[in-house]
């Protein structure tokens, strides 16, 4: 949800996972260029990391000192924007600066009450899009709430907005396992008919000595970022339950074999440039380099939303091991959102089919950018398997 993983990426053919790497325990993500077709992979793809953008559907004003405030827009199917960037010295800053414009009317205005949802941290422009269909049917389901979207690129920025009360609900993993005891699920997100996707492991087509994890032992490997889950963790899991030494990995060095880490993109490329023997990348990024027709585990068949795409990039690997299904994405609340609203929106989102979604589709919408259709009923216990990779392997979720 990889957690928001491609390029190859994501933020999600959206699937969204959230990709579903951890960048809320500190990691520095790579902001890498998408191409037309990785751009619908997104949110089945790793988050972005770096700079702090806030955009919201709002119109805007201009205060004295030329600072922007904002002020819900009536028209749901308008585009205007309050876009800032700002260099974010610690999260406390992110958040004060990167959500400024909206602290001021959560809670309520002499219009009602606004509800602030975190969107997958990504680019603002692209990212507000694709939720828009969304939004439109919060906002036509429920009338006692006016619905804002607000897209941060940084990770760590949005458990402190949640905290200060400043949003209400966020749909990323990355918030959800770090603090589970603060967040109630409304379910997972389903696309291509399926709430989940898997990690898998690639080689090129003429490998023959690599038939999975413990045939890493000596090579070089590319992973995604250092604690994406369907990049990095799930993969060193297996590795290390194959017998390897993974050392100080993922935030170190391994002991057994040699490992580079970037992104989902680079991780592909490294191997197509021979300089990596083999690499590890979520669902989305990966089955459209597998030849179409290739055969797949039975619960990767049963599951993944992605195989129609198989032969449709280039160069061509071959999987060599599958993970277990892995939940997509979540959305959630915070647990001190009290308001009737709150159980509303679940209902809603739940509730929502693919037909029902079209109705609110903004003019000269791409349905293939679709975050998603409707809601699975989960909660924090779908996505323990997670938890317990992550601290296999030496990563707190917590921390």
């Amino acid at each position: 949800m990889g957690f928001s993983l491609s390029g190859f990426i994501p933020q999600p053919r959206i699937g969204s996972p959230d990709e579903y790497g951890l960048a809320s325990l500190g990691a520095v993500w790579t902001h890498h260029p998408l191409g037309k077709t990785q751009a619908l992979r997104t949110l089945d793809s790793q988050p972005l990391f770096g700079l702090f953008e806030s955009i919201q559907v709002m119109a805007n004003k201009q205060n004295d000192d030329g600072t922007e405030v904002s002020t819900p827009n009536t028209d749901r199917d308008g585009v205007a924007v309050g876009r800032r960037k700002f260099i974010a010295g610690s999260a406390g800053a992110a958040l004060s600066v990167g959500l400024a414009g909206c602290g001021g009317v959560l809670g309520g205005t002499e219009d009602g009450n606004v509800v602030s949802m975190l969107l997958t941290p990504g680019t603002p422009a692209d990212a507000r899009r694709r939720y828009k269909p969304v939004q439109n049917l919060l906002n036509a389901e429920i009338d006692s709430a006016e619905f804002e979207m607000t897209v941060p690129t940084d990770y760590s920025a949005i458990l402190p907005a949640l905290e200060s009360e400043q949003a209400e609900i966020g749909m990323d993993d990355v918030t959800v396992l770090a603090n589970p005891d603060k967040m109630d699920i409304y379910g997972t997100t389903v696309t291509g008919g399926s709430a989940f996707y898997f990690s898998l492991m690639v080689v090129p087509p003429e490998t023959n000595d690599i038939q999975g994890p413990a045939d890493v032992e000596g090579k070089t490997w590319a992973f995604a970022d250092r604690l994406s889950t369907s990049g990095s963790i799930f993969a060193l899991y297996s590795i290390q339950e194959a017998g390897l030494d993974i050392g100080d990995a993922p935030k170190g060095d391994p002991v057994d074999f040699e490992g580079s880490w970037t992104d989902h993109d680079q991780a592909l490329q490294r191997v197509a440039e021979g300089q990596a023997a083999g690499a590890t990348t979520w669902g989305g990024n990966g089955i459209p380099h597998l030849p179409e027709g290739t055969e797949v585990p039975d619960r990767v068949d049963e599951k993944s939303s992605f195989l129609d795409t198989m032969g449709t990039e280039s160069p061509e690997f071959k999987a060599v091991w599958w993970s277990f299904p892995i939940p997509k994405q979540p959305m959630y609340a915070r647990k001190t959102w009290e308001s009737d609203v709150k159980t509303e929106v679940g209902e809603v989102l739940r509730g929502s089919t693919q037909e029902k979604i079209e109705q609110h589709y903004p003019e000269d919408y791409n349905e293939d950018e679709l975050p998603f259709t409707t809601l699975t009923d989960t909660s924090i216990e779908d996505y323990q398997p997670i938890i317990d990779r992550m601290q296999a392997v030496g990563i707190d979720p917590s921390a």
